[in-house]
């Protein structure tokens, strides 16, 4: 059913962040969001038992987190998120009548167990608590279905990315290519790589982080020999600003990206996911 993934044409490394494998104590969980960059996403579970809430996008972000209805001292967990908020949510969209920020209010409640997939549509709301120790597995994805959405989130969002991703897709999907160019055109959008400004940001970002390795790699030497760890540190350093270089050169051309994960709270325990 998700065999399509699009952001797999710029590679591994220089994809953003995208699967997970997800091991949750009970009563821990992820509270109220919408993935990140446009994409959809699907969640296996293992072992245990999710309760999920999912809420289409055009309910307003100002329900969804529940900020009226908060009370001082109330903390954000997901436990405290599916026991308390969403039951006063569910009340205050009842009497409310459908009027207001309620107007179309719309939430799906429902259990997953062990052997079940869950698919998260792009732009859908949604939060997780885990009934019981769970473990899963979940993938946030591109493909046609979300691909004008993720385009325009990727290439505001991860510029140089999107050079590297848009030339790809010259080579293997000529319709996408089409299709995003289309609506940078819509848009009035100038990609990275032919901005001009963008450019002497970045040159002049560069210019300044080579300026404080020189001196940092003075200090070091005023101070006697280099420690092993410092030695990596520069090697390492050189070898980024080498990839930048050659990642500016042609049109919309490689990029690398950097990398982006979230951890969620849960009580005294943390579960590192996407959701």
């Amino acid at each position: 059913y998700f065999d399509e993934d699009l952001f797999g044409l710029v590679g591994e490394k220089r994809r953003p962040p995208y699967r997970w494998f997800l091991v949750g104590p009970e009563r821990s969980g992820t509270t109220v969001h919408v993935d990140p960059l446009g994409t959809s996403a699907w969640n296996t579970l293992v072992v245990g038992v999710k309760r999920w809430v999912l809420f289409p996008p055009h309910v307003p972000k100002s329900v969804v987190k529940g900020r009226r209805l908060t009370l001082p001292g109330e903390d954000d967990e997901a436990i405290h998120y599916f026991t308390t908020i969403l039951p006063r949510m569910k009340r205050r969209a009842a009497a409310c009548g459908g009027l207001g920020d309620y107007a179309n209010f719309e939430c799906y409640e429902f259990t997953q167990f062990a052997g079940e997939t869950v698919y998260i549509p792009h732009g859908w709301w949604h939060a997780v608590l885990n009934v019981t120790h769970t473990v899963g597995i979940t993938q946030n994805f591109c493909s046609r279905r979300n691909f004008d959405v993720v385009w325009r989130e990727t290439r505001g969002g991860r510029k140089k990315m999107a050079c590297s991703w848009l030339r790809r897709l010259r080579e293997r999907y000529p319709d996408l290519a089409r299709r995003a160019e289309e609506l940078n055109t819509r848009d009035g959008f100038v990609m990275w790589e032919d901005d001009e400004v963008e450019q002497k940001k970045w040159r002049r970002k560069r210019m300044e982080k080579e300026r404080r390795r020189r001196e940092k790699k003075k200090g070091r030497e005023r101070k006697g020999s280099t420690t092993e760890k410092e030695r990596k540190e520069d090697k390492e350093e050189q070898k980024e600003d080498k990839g930048r270089e050659k990642n500016i050169t042609g049109s919309c051309g490689s990029s690398s990206s950097g990398r982006e994960s979230k951890r969620t709270r849960v009580g005294n325990a943390r579960e590192v996911s996407p959701e």
